[in-house]
């Protein structure tokens, strides 16, 4: 994924809203060559400007590539009201990457580039946005707003999940997603972050938590956020390595051709689990490899929008 940015640009956005920008724009491009052809990517409304009603709302850039005058039609509510949450837990910071490079993601800058994303796509279609991050506390919970300002409160944050990464911090999913589903505003769309690494003797609380999301009538999507490559896969050479826990710091020297079997069989089987859950809870669960890009997450937002309009 290559990003040609201007001087104009710059100016105008930060790095990370250049990104979410034209992540946005080469998916609404690809639309129109996918099943989502002709599904609604419109984020402005005009209707045809009446002779002798106020010019204040005339849409003159239109007016210049159509010479026919156009009235901008705004909207005095808010169209949807969406919550991000984040897991900024040490365990998000796998695997090691340069950030400066746009082609290498772990699971906390994907969640950040995609989080930014979501955000533009908001904006441009005037739903409210809010954004919650935690790791060991809920660290930042600013609630949904439309305005400029905000969004530009909310990319601030997310950058700073990128610049200040975290050691050895520990999980506290449960804490965190029970405090966020009592004040997220009533019938908002909750989208989640996170690799779900709680401690295994906690799921049946961790499961409690995820439930309790839906509390108020909102509709969840849980992005379980993967390398699948060494977290699912196991895929590392035949050769001794050293594991260290990013949240515990505890190491252990193993060769994965000796735990590989094993270690696929209970991944899979507590992957399984968590996403039982979530359909008996009513939770999209959708698994996000941190190497497959994007579309995949905004087609999902695109589908459950639209179902809730």
């Amino acid at each position: 994924m290559s990003y040609n940015i201007d001087i104009q640009q710059i100016q105008q956005y930060s790095k990370l809203e250049l990104i979410a920008k034209q992540v946005v724009e080469g998916f609404v491009t690809g639309l129109h060559k996918s099943p989502f052809h002709g599904f609604s990517v419109e984020f402005a409304e005009h209707r045809i400007y009446n002779t002798g009603e106020s010019t204040r709302h005339v849409d003159w850039k239109l007016f210049g590539k159509t010479d026919k005058l156009f009235i901008k039609r705004y909207e005095e509510e808010t169209n949807l009201r969406c919550h991000l949450i984040v897991d900024a837990s040490s365990s998000m910071y796998f695997p090691e990457v340069d950030y400066e490079k746009s082609d290498q993601f772990n699971k906390i800058k994907f969640s950040v580039y995609a989080s930014a994303a979501f955000m533009h796509l908001m904006k441009k279609q005037r739903d409210a946005v809010g954004l919650s991050i935690f790791s060991d506390k809920l660290d930042v919970h600013i609630p949904d707003k439309s305005s400029l300002v905000h969004h530009k409160r909310l990319i601030h944050e997310l950058e700073g999940l990128i610049e200040n990464p975290k050691v050895n911090t520990k999980t506290s999913t449960i804490k965190a997603l029970h405090t966020i589903a009592e004040s997220v505003h009533k019938r908002s769309l909750i989208i989640l972050f996170s690799d779900m690494m709680e401690n295994v003797a906690q799921q049946d609380e961790l499961f409690q938590a995820l439930q309790h999301l839906k509390y108020n009538k909102h509709e969840v999507i849980l992005f379980h956020t993967v390398d699948a490559a060494k977290e699912i896969d196991f895929k590392f050479e035949n050769r001794p390595y050293q594991f260290i826990d990013l949240e515990t710091g505890e190491e252990v020297k193993v060769n994965p051709n000796d735990v590989r079997e094993k270690y696929i069989e209970e991944t899979s089987k507590r992957k399984e689990k968590l996403k039982l859950r979530c359909l008996q809870y009513g939770i999209d669960f959708v698994e996000i490899d941190v190497n497959q890009g994007f579309n995949n997450l905004l087609e999902t937002y695109l589908i459950k929008r639209k179902k809730m309009m």
